[in-house]
């Protein structure tokens, strides 16, 4: 029974996590007007918390192993609280960016723990495939119901109480930590200085390339600069790679990918989160850019996902079971790459609000059914030692590939210049040129008795 309770209250936090994802993206034009930002400008307040989020989550995972994953978890839902309540009160746009930069820290605190603390108390087997089935069908719906949340709240509220709703929630997970969780028995019991220049390096390398993709479709922008971004990108991912090779307590350790299931789940998840990611931003910019919906009516259409994404989370735990992981990561790649498909139909044809709904659904079934049989995958084999570095790893390459997704397909997509098309087709069939590199991937490398 308390490892349900426990469940319930990681899933909560999971759930305002996720949220926070995507519930300014309806908001960011009533930011722009108070705090008088560019529109340009707008796109680090969903970003820097993504990134710097994503970035940060394998050295949260490595510190929950080493530190305890109960003291992580109250130090990182403490910090996302805070970080809450002063973005909410935030008086400048500069003050809100950082506000957003300080939740990512305490989302790749908190998020890892909460995770290992799950994968540790239900062993694997059903139980466990029960239980990341609720922590996924969660995060979805977070994700999901963050956009109607953001329309209703920004409304009938105002955006800051986007940020500050979520304050009295995080400090009931705080108590409930507190109340349900055993204390850290002890310390590390591995020593030696933790990763930072790793950290640094990883966090960089998504920020200088999100940075110069975007700016490369400007008008007018000087293409050199934008290539010098992008070689600084390069030159960190490779810098990132050559001092976890040399160094003696690397930020992931060296075993870790040994295990082949786990590199295809984190490869794979990078990949579907992309493509889900530039659904929902393109679902934003039709509803609003194309048909000129409010933010209260454009945040209820996309309810009906919401609904589907909590009818396949009771379904796909079963499905997981019958079919197998691979069967159903596959089924998860293919429905997405069907929902892509129907978002460029709906463009060309120039359709209503109500034929979106089909893909609506399709994205739901093929978040949940991708996401949780990878998420199973990413902490197969995992023990008490390496959950939480298994688990920082597998949210740390969700968020990134969120991330770099939206920026890479959205961001060519849709740069003056750099297309001829309606940029609705041209997103849509990068995404779904990575949701079918992801299924060579799975089809090639996880047996079918997976």
């Amino acid at each position: 029974m308390r490892a349900w309770l426990v469940l319930c209250a990681m899933s909560m936090l999971q759930f305002l996590l996720a949220v926070d994802v995507t519930v300014v993206n309806i908001a960011l034009p009533s930011i722009g007007r108070d705090l008088s930002a560019a529109g340009h400008s707008l796109t680090w307040v969903v970003v820097g918390y993504t990134i710097a989020g994503g970035g940060l989550l394998m050295l949260g995972g490595r510190l929950a192993d080493l530190l305890g994953r109960r003291r992580m978890l109250l130090a990182g839902a403490s910090l996302f609280g805070a970080a809450s309540l002063l973005a909410g009160l935030a008086p400048t746009f500069e003050v809100l960016v950082l506000a957003r930069l300080l939740q990512g820290a305490g989302e790749a605190t908190a998020l890892p723990a909460a995770m290992a603390t799950v994968v540790v108390l239900f062993p694997e087997g059903p139980r466990r495939s029960r239980a990341l089935g609720v922590w996924t069908a969660v995060a979805s719906c977070g994700l999901v119901l963050g956009f109607v949340l953001s329309g209703v709240i920004t409304a009938r509220l105002g955006w800051r109480w986007t940020f500050l709703l979520p304050v009295p929630v995080i400090l009931g997970v705080i108590a409930a930590a507190l109340l349900l969780i055993e204390a850290d028995r002890s310390v590390a019991r591995s020593s030696g200085p933790l990763d930072v220049p790793g950290t640094l390096l990883i966090t960089a390398c998504p920020l200088l390339f999100a940075y110069g993709v975007v700016r490369a479709g400007e008008p007018g922008m000087n293409p050199w600069l934008s290539a010098a971004v992008l070689a600084g990108a390069a030159l960190a991912g490779g810098a990132f790679l050559r001092v976890e090779a040399r160094s003696a307590h690397p930020l992931v350790p060296r075993g870790f990918f040994a295990h082949r299931a786990r590199i295809t789940a984190n490869v794979t998840t990078m990949l579907l989160s992309g493509a889900l990611s530039t659904s929902f931003l393109l679902f934003t910019f039709y509803l609003q850019d194309v048909l000129w919906i409010g933010p209260l009516a454009a945040g209820l259409t996309m309810l009906p996902m919401g609904v589907a994404t909590i009818a396949a989370s009771l379904l796909v735990p079963r499905m997981l079971g019958r079919w197998g992981v691979r069967a159903c990561v596959l089924a998860g790649l293919g429905l997405t790459t069907g929902a892509m498909a129907t978002i460029a139909l709906v463009a060309v044809l120039e359709a209503g609000a109500a034929w979106l709904i089909p893909a609506m659904v399709l994205v739901a079934a093929g978040m949940c059914f991708g996401l949780i049989g990878l998420q199973y995958l990413a902490v197969s084999g995992t023990t008490g030692e390496d959950a939480g570095i298994a688990s920082g790893v597998q949210r740390a390459v969700d968020q990134l590939g969120g991330a770099c997704g939206v920026t890479v397909y959205v961001g060519i997509g849709f740069a003056p210049g750099l297309h001829t098309a309606n940029p609705f087709v041209f997103a849509t069939v990068l995404a779904a040129a990575g949701l079918l590199i992801g299924a060579l991937v799975v089809h090639r490398r996880l047996v079918r008795r997976c």
